[in-house]
């Protein structure tokens, strides 16, 4: 195995941070177009695959659940998430996005060029292979979530 800092390691390194960076930027870029923060987008993001609760939304994010309330407030006054009970555990409340957050959600993943356009350029065989290697550096030894 290779030294963890030898050259090829170091260079692959900065090249993930450089398209993490240039993700983010244009991420925050395409939430305003919306009149959304960043945080406010990628929760409207997770809502629109499914409805869930805040904890789970904090941990997908790896932030305290007390933001996560913040952003979910937000949210629900311009009418994009609301809030209900779970129906298997009437405990816990889920988040939903409402038909106007899905329509929201919807626009800002088709607003969202930057990646597009790069992997466009690759093979379907060339992308099946960056999907699997990021799979594998993000979860080694297993498949990453799909």
């Amino acid at each position: 195995m290779a030294p963890r800092t030898d050259a090829l390691t170091r260079e692959v390194v900065d090249l993930i941070a450089a398209v993490v960076a240039r993700y983010h930027e244009e991420y925050e870029e395409a939430a305003a177009k919306h009149a959304l923060t960043g945080a406010q987008a990628k929760v409207l993001r997770l809502l629109a695959s499914e409805p869930m609760p805040m904890r789970r939304i904090a941990q997908l994010l790896k932030c305290e659940p007390s933001n996560v309330t913040g952003i979910v407030d937000r949210l629900e006054a311009r009418g994009l998430v609301e809030r209900g009970p779970d129906p298997d555990d009437r405990r816990v409340k889920l988040a939903a996005a409402t038909p106007a957050g899905l329509e929201t959600a919807d626009r800002l993943s088709e607003s969202l060029d930057f990646a597009r356009e790069p992997l466009a350029g690759l093979s379907a065989e060339e992308r099946t292979s960056l999907r699997d290697l990021l799979r594998r550096v993000l979860e080694p030894g297993t498949d990453a979530p799909r």
